[in-house]
């Protein structure tokens, strides 16, 4: 009988299949090795194929699409429901076979190589800095055993590369010199890589006409304007800027029943990187307008009667509605008019 859908469950080397037929009758259930994926859907005819959005899970959504197949990713979570008892390979494809077909299911956009490229970018920047702090903390450490001790930021930390570089520095022992400079030689090494990456991704900024909208919103910067840019390249698969701002994370959990609304803290669903940028951002901003309140009459307002960080969250839930809304309709962000709302204050 002809396969008509496919629940596809995904891993390093073993995949399990689960296929029915038009009338839901289990016609396949089997294990595929790696090299026998491809092979297997070139000789079946066009089907709808569900996977979990997964490690992996776009390459195969690209490759079963170029054979005819109709690719559809759903995150793992929203497939969990659909697991019956115990969870096993074949239990996963058969419930991705249930879900896939679902009318209400919330289906992945599949990324292009081009995307995954833009968005490596930020990953590798990321990983590196975060070995940069490594670095830092390791110097400023190792060198504090030694009642060596400098400021904090970059002008601290020049200041102990100078000790370093110094050979005729009687503070530090022969062995203890000879480890630091390794630490200092990599600290070099680290920088210079995230140099050479932050320039592509300003020379990916500057040749994209979205991201140079979206570098228009007060806190998003060239770096929140690629990522975002590079995550969300087509806006209409979220309704609102408010469905996008819940997919970032950037809204309450709910625990409400029987009428009664409970609202927790937010959810830190979606991506982590954009939602970090964009929290990063709106601190940022609130920096500033505690230096200029008269720029921003609402955030001084806000800031009055909440904590630093919930005022925050919701400015960088904000941004994320704002940047939907210049990716979805075109056009600059164009900040509000001062005098009505100082007004409307009053």
């Amino acid at each position: 009988m002809q396969v008509t859908t496919i629940g596809l469950d995904i891993a390093k080397n073993v995949f399990q299949v689960h296929g029915i037929d038009a009338s839901e009758k289990v016609v396949v259930r089997k294990q595929l090795r790696r090299s026998q994926v491809l092979a297997f859907f070139t000789a079946l005819p066009p089907c709808l194929v569900g996977m979990e959005a997964c490690a992996t899970s776009h390459y195969w959504a690209r490759e079963l699409t170029k054979l005819g197949h109709r690719v559809r990713l759903m995150p793992a979570k929203d497939v969990k429901a659909y697991v019956k008892r115990n969870k096993n390979d074949a239990a996963d494809a058969e419930a991705i076979c249930e879900a896939v077909r679902r009318p209400t299911m919330r289906f992945v956009q599949i990324k292009s190589v081009e995307q995954q490229g833009r968005l490596m970018l930020h990953r590798a920047r990321d990983l590196l800095m975060r070995q940069r702090t490594q670095v830092i903390n390791a110097l400023r450490a190792h060198l504090a055993e030694l009642g060596i001790v400098a400021a904090q930021g970059r002008e601290g930390i020049k200041e102990l590369l100078k000790i370093i570089a110094s050979e005729q520095d009687a503070r530090l022992p022969v062995d203890a010199h000879a480890s630091l400079v390794v630490l200092a030689a990599e600290l070099q090494a680290m920088q210079t890589m995230i140099g050479s990456i932050e320039k592509r991704i300003i020379a990916q900024h500057r040749s994209s006409e979205a991201s140079k909208r979206l570098e228009s919103i007060p806190g998003i910067g060239v770096m929140g304007a690629t990522a975002i840019a590079a995550t969300v390249p087509d806006p209409k698969v979220f309704r609102s800027g408010r469905d996008m701002a819940a997919w970032i994370g950037l809204v309450p959990r709910q625990d409400s029943t029987g009428g009664k609304q409970k609202l927790g803290p937010i959810s830190k669903q979606g991506d982590r990187y954009l939602r970090r940028i964009l929290v990063v951002g709106a601190c940022a901003v609130l920096r500033y307008a505690r230096q200029k309140p008269e720029k921003y009459p609402w955030l001084t307002q806000l800031l009055a009667r909440k904590p630093f960080k919930v005022v925050a969250v919701a400015l960088a839930n904000k941004m994320a509605r704002v940047a939907w809304a210049l990716l979805a309709k075109g056009g600059t962000y164009r900040a509000p008019g001062l005098a009505p709302v100082v007004a409307a204050a009053a």
